[in-house]
């Protein structure tokens, strides 16, 4: 789990302003050093939605999945465009989609399809920061080698700063770990960015990193170009033991300090009302002690039937672990399926997503689907799944791999929903014979976010204020309609 030893001394504002009294709690509670800002402390939520709160999994397909190998073939093309792969049946009439997703086709009822999201960038990292933030346009400043604070916050950040939060857990997480570039450089967009550091989501790293090692390790760990070596990576539950250099003698004299500034804080203001306070503080102590979060973190470990389900791999325990967090109070979870640029299959395509990418997938989102159903999670929980790009129309073969494969395309891709009120068997929008360009119904980013924020109650009017009262408008763009 990713932590931070120190709280900003600037304290966040509420939209209606934020008392002194505030400011010594957030103080109080960053003495801690339990990574607080993944708590939400003190911070304003948005109200009024005229719909009940849904949870939601983001699942995202670092790399960008081909529309043409997945969910939307184009078996009349010609074969330099249509591939090697060949559409099946789905139980729902006149819907194809790939031959190596047969567990999904058996469940086309459960989930609907956008193929037409489109956007205007061909580059990884500014296809990350538009997708993962839901905006088309890149912020001023933005460099694609390092995130910045001027970034335009995440989708996930947002719903970790303006949901309510429930069993003193973050209201947002983000598993296995942070999207790093194999060179080491983090990608941005993933962050709260200018809203500041503190509101950024939970990071649950339970994921070793490896520069090489790509796709649902251990069992199907593949390399995109074939160099050889070890591939080798770790996944296990992160440790919620107490911080590093942090005991129980010293916790202890920090939760009598937490004392001592909550009676200076009632002496300052004998009218304020203490209750959220005392939640937050029992919050960070809670994470460590409490069995449902053990649980929910310690996929590894769970019965030998649900692991068989989801898959003994990455992308299984990923999502085990997502559903079983919104099904203990965490709103939006963004499972990244596989670390950076697993998806980007410009070469060797064929075989990697035959026998590597999509086998484990099927299975792993297959099993989430009739887990939350079984469950009666299904209809209250969101599930989309997006990369930040389509891929390009034309094969081509690159130098450095020895088959072919396609290259970055942001002018069309598909996007996957089920849960949450989706209806089943749904398609909205439609590529050219190519699966080149929209047709029918495009699609934004801004679009696919505020579905998003819809289903987790977000009212269109909400907004997050920055450290100056300024306030910042969330939607940028309307809900997909047809998908409810």
């Amino acid at each position: 789990m990713s932590q931070k030893s120190s709280f900003p001394t600037a304290a966040v504002r509420h939209p209606h302003g934020m008392a002194r009294r505030t400011a010594i709690q957030a103080g109080a509670i960053g003495l801690m050093g339990l990574g607080t800002n993944h708590l939400q402390a003190l911070r304003a939520a948005a109200t009024g939605s005229d719909r009940p709160a849904k949870k939601c999994i983001f699942i995202f397909l670092s790399g960008g999945l081909a529309q043409q190998e997945s969910f939307d073939l184009k078996p009349a093309a010609p074969e330099e465009i249509r591939g090697e792969f060949r559409p099946i049946a789905t139980q729902t009439p006149g819907l194809q989609i790939c031959e190596h997703l047969p567990m999904l086709a058996q469940r086309s009822e459960m989930w609907s399809l956008c193929r037409s999201l489109t956007h205007p960038s061909n580059e990884h990292s500014a296809g990350h920061h538009i997708v993962l933030t839901g905006r088309s346009v890149l912020p001023p400043g933005f460099n694609d080698s390092v995130p910045q604070p001027t970034d335009f916050p995440s989708i996930a950040a947002i719903a970790n700063d303006v949901t309510l939060s429930h069993n003193n857990l973050p209201p947002a997480a983000v598993l296995p770990q942070r999207l790093v570039h194999n060179t080491g450089r983090v990608i941005p967009g993933q962050f709260a960015a200018r809203m500041g550091q503190r509101r950024d989501p939970w990071f649950i790293e339970a994921s070793s990193f490896h520069p090489k090692s790509f796709g649902a390790f251990p069992e199907y760990a593949f390399d995109h170009q074939e160099r050889g070596g070890e591939l080798a990576r770790v996944f296990q539950a992160p440790n919620l033991t107490l911080p590093h250099g942090l005991d129980q003698r010293q916790l202890s004299q920090r939760v009598d300090l937490l004392g001592t500034l909550e009676r200076q804080r009632v002496a300052l203001d004998r009218m304020a009302q203490t209750e959220r306070f005392d939640q937050f503080r029992q919050g960070a102590i809670s994470l460590l002690v409490d069995p449902k979060v053990k649980h929910a973190l310690d996929v590894t470990k769970a019965d030998d039937r649900i692991q068989d389900k989801y898959g003994r791999n990455s992308f299984g325990w990923s999502l085990l672990m997502a559903r079983r967090l919104v099904e203990v109070g965490v709103n939006l979870v963004q499972v990244n399926l596989g670390n950076d640029e697993t998806w980007d299959t410009h070469g060797n395509a064929f075989p990697h997503l035959k026998d590597k990418l999509l086998p484990p997938t099927d299975r792993a989102v297959s099993a989430l689907l009739d887990d939350l159903e079984e469950n009666g999670m299904l209809d209250d929980t969101l599930i989309v799944m997006a990369g930040e790009f389509g891929r390009t129309p034309k094969i081509s073969l690159l130098s450095v791999y020895k088959t072919a494969g396609r290259d970055h395309w942001g002018a069309v891709q598909s996007v996957f929903f089920a849960g949450g009120g989706v209806k089943g068997g749904n398609v909205i929008g439609a590529s050219d014979k190519h699966a080149g360009y929209p047709t029918d119904r495009p699609q934004k980013p801004e679009n696919m976010a505020a579905t998003i924020f819809q289903a987790l109650g977000i009212p269109p009017t909400a907004s997050w204020h920055d450290e100056l009262d300024r306030p910042h408008q969330i939607y940028y763009g309307n809900p997909i309609a047809g998908l409810t």
